[in-house]
């Protein structure tokens, strides 16, 4: 079933909630589009996390769940989806992120062990829950590193917020848009 991973740990290591403005299918679309355009783009670590290394390049790969596996987000999957939401939206999306650290030193770029990580989006009227899974990895970004990072670029997708905090779950920067 596409979005959905059976395997998804039972225990996440973070779950942070947010209330939601638009409808499910509106967010739905913009968090797909938002991971497929984070694939492969290279960020530096102090760009989207308390840096731990200084001079550290950060790539994002994601993909999104289909029964026992995960089909990276390039174009074509990225349309097979948003047509999926288009024609009704999911109530739970699964993601897979492998996050590519390189150190940069003397004009060369060295790989780093990477992160692992899992994200569960659950979607209900008026809010959405983000059960975050790091698989293994040296944790250089945290679990809230990477619900923050999607939840801001969702945020700059749209004209006004669309993601607020909720419940008492705080996500660093999720809220520093107006």
């Amino acid at each position: 079933m596409l979005g959905f991973y059976e395997g998804f740990p039972v225990n996440a290591h973070k779950i942070v909630r947010f209330a939601t403005s638009i409808s499910n299918k509106k967010l739905q679309q913009a968090l797909v589009q938002t991971v497929q355009k984070l694939n492969g783009e290279k960020l530096s670590l102090e760009e989207v996390a308390e840096p731990s290394i200084p001079a550290c390049i950060v790539i994002f790969e994601f993909g999104i769940a289909e029964g026992d596996t995960f089909n990276y987000l390039d174009l074509v999957e990225t349309q097979k989806v948003l047509e999926k939401i288009r024609k009704a939206p999911l109530h739970i999306m699964d993601f897979f992120c492998a996050i590519r650290y390189y150190k940069k030193q003397n004009g060369k770029k060295t790989p780093l062990k990477f992160d692992y990580y899992m994200l569960r989006l659950t979607f209900n009227a008026g809010f959405m829950e983000i059960n975050i899974f790091h698989e293994r990895g040296p944790r250089h970004m945290l679990p809230e590193d990477i619900a923050n990072i999607i939840v801001n670029k969702v945020n700059e997708f749209f004209s006004k917020k669309v993601l607020k905090e909720s419940n008492g779950s705080r996500v660093k920067g999720a809220l520093s848009k107006s």
